[in-house]
């Protein structure tokens, strides 16, 4: 019986998260189904082949099975199943679309779209969802107890905003959904002086000006994405001292300039 193998102790691990580092030109693998599911450290887990003594000192340093779990766990990336995966795509095709809907509206009608017919859409164009997330686990550094820390898992991959602009562009271009970005036209006033500290910093969420006023006060009339209001708003509570105001005063559909907020 070869070493690293042990026929008698493996476990038929099916649909579990799974922990990747590749260390000393081998490969290191551990379970994170329900945080830790057994104690072992594989070179397969999914066929059950456990990474011998010596195979972890060559290549950690050590041959303490927590210790390299944690070095694994810090370091590794995680790898997902064929169902998690499914799920995770379908979850970020419907972010995608909801990006979508919450941006745009029909112009013939200055309504927005539901998700669903975003959705359809997608789907009878045949439109792609550019790769899925992919997640790198964080653990906190070992201690006496391996599983008295929280597992960090920090979520990196295609931007799904990018990806929802991409679409739209399809979309208009293949004429499969009368589609056109929505435009919010606002009014953002304050005083001169507290403009002058802030404009800086509302001009790269404006897709237009419209008006630039400034005496006493400072008044802007500009088209944002819809999804700038809040951030605008937010923007002046925080930072301005005195009167201050951002209002709505039309919603309206406009060609797409390649933004995204």
């Amino acid at each position: 019986m070869s070493a690293g193998k042990q026929p008698g102790k493996a476990i038929k691990l099916t649909n579990v998260s799974v922990v990747r580092l590749k260390k000393g030109g081998k490969r290191f693998e551990t379970d994170l189904s329900e945080v830790i599911q057994i104690e072992s450290v594989f070179t397969n887990v999914s066929k059950g082949a456990v990474a011998s003594a010596d195979d972890l000192q060559k290549a950690f340093g050590t041959s303490d099975v927590k210790e390299v779990m944690m070095q694994i766990l810090k370091k590794g990336e995680l790898q997902v199943g064929e169902k998690e995966r499914a799920v995770e795509l379908e979850e970020l095709r419907r972010e995608i679309c909801t990006e979508v809907a919450s941006r745009c509206v029909d112009p013939n009608t200055q309504r927005p779209h539901t998700v669903g017919m975003i959705e359809k859409a997608m789907n009878e164009i045949g439109y792609n969802v550019q790769g899925s997330k992919v997640a790198k686990a964080q653990a906190s550094p070992p201690t006496s107890s391996l599983f008295s820390h929280p597992l960090h898992l920090e979520l990196t991959g295609n931007c799904p905003p990018l990806q929802a602009l991409d679409l739209i562009k399809v979309l208009q271009a293949k004429k499969t959904l009368p589609i056109a970005r929505a435009q919010m036209r606002v009014r953002v006033t304050m005083s001169s002086k507290e403009g002058k500290k802030l404009k800086e910093k509302i001009m790269p969420l404006v897709t237009k000006v419209e008006d630039d006023e400034w005496s006493e006060e400072w008044e802007l009339v500009a088209l944002i994405d819809p999804g700038s209001f809040r951030v605008i708003d937010d923007l002046l509570q925080k930072e301005v001292k005195g009167p201050k105001k951002i209002e709505t005063m039309s919603f309206a559909a406009v060609e797409d300039d390649g933004r995204i907020e």
